[in-house]
């Protein structure tokens, strides 16, 4: 029988380190996924603001207390820039989707423009909602 000479290499490709070398590509759909599931924290908060509101004042005053304080603002701030980044992200897919910026330079680029388009976006609407 033939003797095989086992090869070491990583099992996958998010063994980060030595082995595989972190990319915006990557690291821009891994954050694209986490921002998706993210906002659903939002929807709750938001969905239990409005359920308070037809219950009672009282559980109303509790709950818009929670949602104004800095936890509640931390969560809409994060919304805000989870939605912005999130939006960017499936406009970049949709021009991936045509065939166009598959390159690999202009893939990071896009991801670069999806992080600092959503911070800027982010920062317009929270001077826009304080106005």
């Amino acid at each position: 029988m033939a003797e095989t000479k086992r090869v070491e290499r990583p099992l996958s490709p998010f063994m980060l380190g030595q082995y595989y070398r972190v990319q915006m590509t990557s690291m821009s759909s891994i954050v694209t996924r986490i921002t998706g599931n993210a906002l659903i924290a939002s929807f709750f908060l938001g969905a239990w603001w409005l359920l308070a509101a037809v219950t009672s004042k009282e559980y109303f005053d509790f709950v818009n207390w929670i949602a104004t304080s800095w936890i509640g603002w931390l969560i809409w701030i994060g919304s805000a820039w989870a939605i912005w980044y999130h939006y960017l992200a499936g406009l970049r897919h949709l021009l991936w989707d045509a065939g166009k910026g598959l390159e690999i330079g202009i893939a990071e680029k896009l991801g670069w423009a999806c992080v600092i388009g959503s911070v800027v976006l982010t920062a317009l609407t929270i001077v826009f909602v304080m106005v």
